[in-house]
């Protein structure tokens, strides 16, 4: 809060995603007028967000912090099981799946008949999501263009208490672009469905491109062994072991989530590659390795298991609005090929320690001092 320099200011936001979620409220605090514009709708749920009890922080012990973003990311997976530690939307939502969909145990043991339970269980959420927007926003024409018709996690779902409660404001306006985004931008003025609003300043809370080739997001390219690049290699999809090695291209140790773990809390997946990569750089040191990559059979068989672990999504994704989930609603072969584990980030973890601790550090193809 406190922007102060704001209060005679006309402010748009371009973008209802989670960036745009974050930052509206404060923004209607203390612009003049604010701005709104939407491509989609987010599903807003309950974040139901809460001091930190300074006992609580006071009791921690070491290994805390591990400990609670497994628990995290169990309850996402639904194998935590017992206490959740973090008690959220994400879990809540998580653990509502799972009551709603398990309740009918004739379901158990039948893939299709799992799918549909969780599919209406999703149906139920949503209606949950809909029906609160209807609750907070007094505008019922404001609210029906802030409700989101599609299934929750088709999209990054969103937690929040205040933003909703935005558009309240008198001074806060709803630019609802029925999916078609900004027309065009004039010297003094944003233009949605043909009419200008005249502004003095424009945020983009357009977030940030994922999901396209990393040359195009990097601004460079790479090249291995013989010349080729990377991008030449992965022209028809990744091939990589764990996401983070590709043979032809020796020490090249990668970070992401296409063809390695993925979790909610993304410093989580990124804190257990780092994990992994300062073991192969260990290994690499007492060894005497100069060079480390892996072999094409070792390649070829990770693509494969990616391939095999995803395709349960991929009919979820293909019914799913567009979106970087789902390529803009184009999920093809190339995009299974270049998914996340689909058996969950949790067992990424857990495979990769067993990667480390039954030494296939040794099947690698290494070169020597």
């Amino acid at each position: 809060g406190g922007l102060d320099r704001l209060h005679d200011k006309r402010v748009a936001v371009i973008g209802t995603g989670a960036t745009a979620v974050q930052c509206v409220p404060y923004l209607a605090e203390s612009a003049k007028q604010l701005y709104v514009f939407q491509r989609t709708p987010s599903s807003i749920d309950f974040r139901n967000d809460r001091p930190t009890d300074p006992a609580w922080a006071a009791s921690l012990e070491p290994g805390w912090h591990q400990h609670r973003m497994e628990n995290f990311a169990s309850q996402l997976a639904g194998t935590g099981g017992g206490v959740d530690l973090v008690m959220d939307g994400w879990t809540e939502a998580a653990r509502t799946f799972r009551e709603i969909a398990m309740n009918d145990k004739s379901v158990m043991g039948s893939p299709e008949k799992i799918a549909a339970a969780m599919e209406l269980a999703d149906a139920r959420k949503m209606s949950g999501v809909r029906a609160r927007v209807d609750t907070v926003v007094k505008d019922s024409a404001v609210a029906e263009s802030l409700k989101p018709w599609y299934r929750q996690f088709c999209k990054r779902p969103c937690f929040h208490d205040d933003y909703l409660q935005a558009f309240n404001r008198p001074n806060v306006k709803l630019v609802d672009t029925q999916g078609r985004g900004v027309d065009r931008f004039t010297h003094n003025a944003v233009v949605a469905n043909g009419v200008a609003h005249e502004v003095d300043a424009v945020i983009f809370a357009t977030g940030f491109e994922v999901g396209t080739g990393y040359t195009r997001r990097s601004g460079y390219d790479l090249v291995g062994r013989g010349g080729e690049t990377l991008s030449h290699k992965w022209r028809d999809g990744m091939r990589t072991v764990h996401g983070m090695l590709s043979n032809g291209f020796p020490n090249l140790i990668i970070f992401g989530t296409p063809q390695s773990g993925q979790t909610a809390n993304f410093v989580h997946a990124l804190d257990e590659q780092g994990r992994h990569a300062a073991y192969l750089i260990h290994q690499a040191q007492v060894r005497g390795v100069r060079t480390l990559e892996p072999t094409v059979e070792e390649e070829d068989a990770w693509v494969k298991t990616i391939i095999e672990s995803t395709r349960r999504s991929q009919a979820f994704l293909e019914a799913c609005t567009p979106g970087y989930y789902n390529n803009e609603g184009k999920p093809g072969a190339r995009g299974v090929q270049n998914s996340p584990y689909g058996l969950g980030g949790m067992a990424f973890f857990k495979l990769l320690a067993k990667w480390r601790e039954a030494d296939r550090f040794s099947h690698l193809q290494l070169t020597h001092d």
